[in-house]
């Protein structure tokens, strides 16, 4: 299989002629944990590479807002700083505000603003959250497939032991040595992922913090610029 010398690139070739000597089923298993282990550091190197983009251009997009006079130029370069999920929770809110100003009602309603930033605000984590779960479900799912792999490659060396009928340890030692070879390919694709995965949680959940302390920061804008707003339109 072309994966074996590929891994003796990096584990040597010991290692590489335990893999070549396990049953179909153990192999079966290494392919399963690697597909596995593949999209998950495929989801590792997305979410780091968005996460962080999102965080230099949310303190971007934040240096801007707290610099503009008023809502619509901050409305105006939104787009240069797409990466970050404030941009959507502010857009949610300013689609309220730009309708309560074109129907010319008198008076701004605050609360329909947070609404539409609230909406924006879950958008975007559903966003950042998107495919995470699949780092949770390799965490979980990972160590038990290589623990079926050790398991059924012990019951063949045992079976394979009976039939020779030498009960020695020489005897029985390499079958078990290449039936604990899917318990480590387990492990090593289940722990990245939940290191992963709790450390991109925690990112999410600071984003989710973040957005709702930038939802009051706009809401103290609109108040502010309320007046000013509504004399506009009447004019």
């Amino acid at each position: 299989m072309q994966i074996f010398p590929l891994l003796a690139i990096f584990v040597g070739g010991e290692i590489l002629d335990m893999v070549s000597n396990t049953g179909a089923v153990a192999k079966a298993v290494l392919l399963i944990l690697l597909a596995f282990s593949l999209i998950s550091w495929a989801i590792i190197l997305t979410k780091w590479s968005l996460l962080r983009r999102a965080r230099v251009q949310s303190g971007r997009f934040v240096r801007a807002f707290r610099k503009a006079q008023r809502m619509q130029d901050i409305a105006a370069v939104a787009d240069q700083f797409r990466p970050s999920p404030l941009v959507g929770v502010f857009e949610g809110g300013y689609e309220e505000y730009k309708r309560q100003i074109a129907s010319n009602a008198g008076r701004l309603r605050v609360d329909g603003v947070r609404r539409g930033m609230q909406i924006g605000a879950s958008e975007e984590i559903t966003r950042l959250e998107r495919n995470v779960p699949w780092l949770a479900i390799t965490a979980a799912v990972t160590p038990f497939i290589g623990l079926f792999g050790t398991v059924w490659g012990i019951i063949d060396a045992f079976h394979g032991l009976g039939t020779a009928g030498a009960a020695t340890l020489r005897a029985v030692a390499p079958g078990i040595s290449e039936a604990l070879i899917t318990t480590a390919a387990g492990l090593a694709a289940a722990i990245p992922a939940v290191v992963a995965y709790n450390l991109i949680g925690s990112s999410i959940r600071e984003f989710a913090a973040r957005s709702d302390d930038f939802t009051l920061e706009v809401l103290n804008a609109v108040e502010h610029i309320q007046p000013q707003a509504m004399a506009e339109v009447h004019r």
